[in-house]
Formats: C-alpha cells, sequence, structure tokens
C-alpha cells in the first residue's frame, strides 16, 4: 500500500520535503551545504572553506580546513573530503563525483583532484592570489567539468569577516 504521508515516499533520500514542497537538489543546495561545513571551520579558528563531495545525488563525504587543528599544511577542506570520499566509496577513484568547495582549490587541491579524476568541481568565490586557476590553470583533469561563482558572495563574506577579526 502507499504510504500515508509524503515523507515517507523518501525516507532514505536526501530529498526533503516540506509539507507539499520539495527542496531541490541544486548546486545551491549543496554548496549551502558546503557553506556549513565553512562555519565550523570558522568558529574553530580555521580558514572558513568547506568541502562536500556528492555522488548519485547523496552527499557521501563532509570536510572544512583543518590546518591548524591538525598543525598539517596539507589539510585542506579539498583533500580532507577526497580522503573521506575514497573510503567511503573504496576506492581512490572519484569518477562519478563532483565536488562542491566554498573556494576556489589551489594547485594543490587541484592536483589531488585530477589524480583522483573528480567528473565535476563546483566552487564558490575565486581565490586570485593562490587560486589554481591562476597559478596553474591546467591542474585539474581534462576531463573535469568547472562550475565556478556559485553563491560566491556568501563564501566570500565569510572569507573577508574571517580575517578581519583575525586582524
Amino acid at each position: 500500500m502507499f504510504p500515508k504521508k509524503k515523507s515517507e515516499y523518501c525516507e532514505s533520500s536526501k530529498i526533503k520535503f516540506i509539507g507539499e514542497m520539495t527542496e531541490i537538489l541544486t548546486d545551491e543546495y549543496f554548496m549551502k551545504q558546503a557553506l556549513s561545513e565553512a562555519k565550523i571551520a570558522f568558529d574553530k579558528g580555521e580558514v572558513p572553506i568547506g568541502a562536500i563531495v556528492v555522488c548519485d545525488k547523496k552527499i557521501i563525504a563532509r570536510a572544512h580546513n583543518m590546518t591548524e587543528t591538525l598543525n598539517d599544511v596539507t589539510a585542506h577542506a579539498e583533500m580532507q573530503a577526497i580522503t573521506a570520499a575514497a573510503s567511503t566509496l573504496g576506492g581512490k577513484y572519484l569518477i562519478d563525483c563532483t565536488m562542491y568547495v566554498t573556494v576556489e582549490p589551489c594547485p594543490m587541491c587541484a592536483g589531488a583532484l585530477a589524480w583522483a579524476q573528480i567528473d565535476r568541481l563546483v566552487y564558490g568565490a575565486d581565490d586570485e592570489k593562490r587560486g589554481y586557476t591562476k597559478l596553474a590553470p591546467r591542474t585539474l583533469h581534462p576531463k573535469t567539468k568547472v562550475q565556478s561563482g556559485v553563491m560566491a558572495e556568501e563564501s566570500t563574506q565569510m572569507m573577508k569577516k574571517f580575517f578581519k577579526e583575525l586582524r
């Protein structure tokens, strides 16, 4: 028999029902999740960058910068998310996955994304000083599709607030 309430249809899915309204799984929806991770980093005194990895419209990894916490210059949000996603999938390649990250990856993270063969990269704010597009524009895997500027203003504002408070 059919479930009585709409919420029973998608108990195991990531689609959220609010009455009769459905929150659609868009780039903005997933970037909000990455921004939540960035807020966790902000609250810990880490540079507020968050990342998530999505596969088949499901979040399989969440991460934020942990360079101060781990005393490790490689503990960027993207690196943490790649490791978590690979662990979840049981393999090193993220071929059918999308990474959402609040700020443009640095060359190190772009290189790791290339090695992981990520299918798609979506990022918010550009990083004009240390971003891969300025320093190493051909770093990503040639088949990786890139979408930039998704919720860039929100990402930029969080970064500005963090560095203003740091001074």
